[in-house]
């Protein structure tokens, strides 16, 4: 199955390219991409990592110019000739080796499989030939972070992209006699889904352009649809304009070779706030689309700036990447009014915070906001509180996968119950937590439809989800996963001084055991009568099941029973004893590792190691808790150097709100979360330094003494000259600031 898929998508890329080769040249005249000064951090972003390779499994990324946690995400809209729509290329609305784009529209998901978003693309035209489909050349086109540019041979125009929090500027350069025409479209929406009740006003008296539709995206659909705003103001007088059915088309008339900017606020809540926040972030519409680009490039470079690494290019540019990527989600939803639209559908003002959206929770647990904890703090409490007021004003669960202004029901668990108890261990206490552990109680304790955790009923009265159960699916993966969390619940329970309530959740934090099978040592299915099902291979993945099979790995999320093998965070230590010995764990954990797929980001990534699914991601770590250090030291050296690139594919599966590209920033700097808890394994960086601004003002310095790509291993590690032994540093301790010193050796040390 899988070599027929690769045989049709190569050759349909190839199709795609010659295609876009022959009518790229269509009115191609000579022009100079502009040059965009590069500051001292953004020099190292590459946008363009991420956003094309094997479809499905690739980064899942876009060049759209945005900046930290923004709104805005303004870029192009690519397709294949003819507007042919392939699932599982564009989810973020650009497809690297696609060769057309259709516009260029004003947000979308970062680096996830869903495609949402993509509203109010505008799409440049000349003389009478409408907005069509336009092929285009990367040898014409560039990005930065807050700035994309491509030129458009067919239309003959330069067309720039830079952004603020809540608004879009664009910059169309048009070397034709024709005339120039703008068209947005207010009912455009990522990839093949759809808007509805698109609409689009002009007043003449003022030039303002307004609108508004309903997004009903794969995840915006779920909930009944997220409505969307816009208001915008172009810089030059329009000629015309023709009202469409959900959309308009502006003519500028002929621009004699000059350009026209058009500047565009978007809301969630109205037109009105939509005008709000475009005046706001452009002083008054005094702005110009420089002005807004170096603001831009100076709030990137401030971001950036709180890690400073030293290294060779091609790690910097990994790395500052990877940290740009990781600054993109989650989507600061509050317009400058301090309004947003809630759970409920009804719009309410964040006090004393931003409410943001758009978590990929079951993904950036693990990896983002532990990043957050360490470097961004503000970042993390307005999640935290926006959790809350998502429960509140929701269904009194916490999501685990919140996009705009509803439940998604994505992915399983509720691992929002890990970011909220990790948050608290590492002392950010500063919201409503007694809300939030309700809330977290509740989601263990009682079913509650598809958005909390499905068949809990189930898990809570067998100690695990029986597969024979009526319509259960994913049943190991399931228990798997609320055991952790229901580990987290406990530790929380604990921290708050609820001891009696923290041992019933620690009880329920090992039935992950009611599902391994001594005899084979691996998770696996049970039915009622505690029988384990009798169809078991550790080698097929869910993914076979969902095109062929649907009977050997169903039980499973995303992977197989080997990639399952390895997940019971909450007690490391037990999930080793399970398998009989340390040197048993640590065999099968190693071949596990050798039989990661040959390439990065496989069409399929087979059943050992792929750090590009979230289940495995931290595997390479656990060498460390049965005592090999060193291992764990060789695989992140590995994964590091195999797993990340500086190209199109740069990442090993779908960056998922950036948690791959925290992966990297915190195994580059040579520690890693444990999730859940204040805890961070000891690694093996990749950098020689690194200096981290830490939240509380604190500079902890790291220094990798003798690191190369020989010398992988670590000799020994001291913190403020103090041996740190064990495979733990703690949150308290790197929060205290100084130094942090690796030294680095091509040998092993002796266990």
């Amino acid at each position: 199955m899988w070599p027929i898929i690769r045989i049709f998508v190569a050759f349909f890329l190839s199709f795609e390219t010659l295609f876009a080769g022959i009518f790229g040249g269509v009115n191609l005249r000579k022009i100079e991409m502009p040059e965009i000064p590069e500051g001292e951090y953004g020099q190292y972003v590459d946008p363009f990592i991420g956003t094309g390779g094997t479809p499905w499994t690739c980064g899942m990324l876009s060049p759209a110019a945005t900046v930290p946690f923004g709104s805005v995400r303004l870029g192009p809209d690519t397709c294949f000739v003819g507007g042919a729509y392939i699932v599982k290329t564009n989810t973020s609305g650009y497809y690297y080796e696609h060769g057309h784009i259709k516009g260029f529209s004003h947000s979308r998901l970062s680096g996830t499989g869903s495609e949402d978003y993509c509203n109010f693309r505008i799409t440049p035209s000349v003389g009478n030939n409408g907005a069509k489909i336009m092929p285009y050349s990367h040898t014409m086109e560039n990005a930065l972070p807050g700035y994309y540019a491509v030129y458009l041979p067919s239309v003959a125009c330069l067309a720039e992209m830079t952004a603020d929090i809540h608004t879009g500027v664009h910059r169309y350069s048009f070397f034709s006699a024709d005339d120039a025409h703008l068209y947005i479209d207010s009912a455009s929406a990522a990839g093949n889904r759809t808007s509805s009740n698109a609409y689009a006003k002009y007043d003449e008296e003022s030039g303002i352009i307004t609108g508004g539709c309903l997004l009903n995206g794969n995840f915006a659909g779920r909930f009944e649809g997220l409505p969307a705003y816009f208001a915008a103001v172009a810089s030059k007088p329009v000629k015309a304009y023709e009202i469409t059915d959900g959309g308009i088309d502006l003519n500028f008339g002929n621009l004699n070779n000059g350009n026209v900017e058009i500047r565009i606020g978007v809301s969630y809540v109205s037109e009105e706030n939509a005008l709000l926040n475009l005046k706001a972030e452009t002083e008054n519409l005094t702005l110009s689309f420089d002005d807004v680009r170096k603001n831009a490039a100076a709030d990137w470079e401030e971001a950036l700036s709180v890690i400073k690494i030293d290294g060779n290019d091609e790690i910097k540019t990994n790395f500052y990447t990877a940290l740009y990527h990781s600054m993109i989600m989650p989507t600061n939803f509050t317009d400058v009014n301090g309004e947003y639209l809630g759970f409920d559908k009804q719009v309410h003002v964040a006090e004393g915070y931003t409410y943001r959206t758009d978590m990929s929770l079951w993904d950036t647990c693990r990896t983002t906001h532990p990043l957050y904890t360490l470097i961004r703090q503000d970042i993390q409490l307005d999640c935290l509180n926006s959790l809350v007021a998502m429960s509140d004003r929701g269904i009194g669960v916490l999501p685990r996968w919140p996009m705009g202004a509803g439940y998604t029901g994505s992915m399983i668990g509720d691992n929002a119950s890990i970011v909220v108890a990790e948050s608290y261990l590492k002392g950010i206490t500063d919201f409503d937590v007694e809300a939030a552990y309700e809330a977290m109680k509740y989601s263990s304790d009682n079913a509650v439809n598809k958005d909390g955790r499905g068949w809990v009923e189930l898990y809570n009265e067998y100690g695990y989800i029986p597969q024979d159960a009526e319509g259960v699916n994913k049943s190991v993966a399931r228990t798997v996963e609320y055991s952790w969390e229901d580990g987290a619940i406990a530790d929380l329970a604990l921290a708050l001084g609820k001891t009696d309530e923290a041992k019933i959740y620690a009880a329920k934090a090992m039935y992950y055991k009611n599902v391994f099978n001594p005899e084979t040592k691996y998770f696996q299915a049970r039915n009622k009568d505690g029988s384990f099902v009798w169809n078991f291979s550790p080698y097929i993945t869910s993914f076979y099941d969902a095109v062929m099979i649907k009977k050997f790995a169903d039980c499973y999320c995303e992977g197989s029973a080997r990639q399952w093998r390895w997940n019971a965070l909450q007690d490391i230590d037990g999930m080793i004893e399970l398998f009989g010995s340390e040197e048993y764990f640590v065999s099968e954990l190693d071949d596990f590792m050798k039989d990661a797929s040959l390439t990065r980001a496989a069409l399929d990534p087979g059943h050992g190691f792929w750090v590009g699914n979230q289940h495995d991601i931290h595997t390479p770590y656990l060498f460390a808790n049965a005592g090999r250090p060193d291992l764990t030291q060789k695989w992140v050296r590995w994964t590091l150097a195999n797993r990340f690139s500086n190209d199109i594919n740069g990442l090993d599966g779908n960056d998922d709100g950036g948690t791959l590209s925290s992966w990297y920033v915190f195994s580059a700097m040579g520690f890693y979360p444990l999730a859940g808890t204040d805890k961070y394994w000891l690694g093996s960086p990749n950098v020689n330094s690194a200096e981290v601004t830490l939240s509380n003002g604190n500079t902890l310095k790291i220094t990798a003494n003798n690191q190369s790509e020989n010398n992988v291993y670590v000799s020994s590690v001291t913190l403020n000259g103090q041996t740190l032994d064990g495979c733990y540093v703690t949150h308290e301790q790197l929060m205290g600031g100084g130094e942090l010193v690796f030294t680095m050796t091509d040998k092993p040390a002796a266990n």
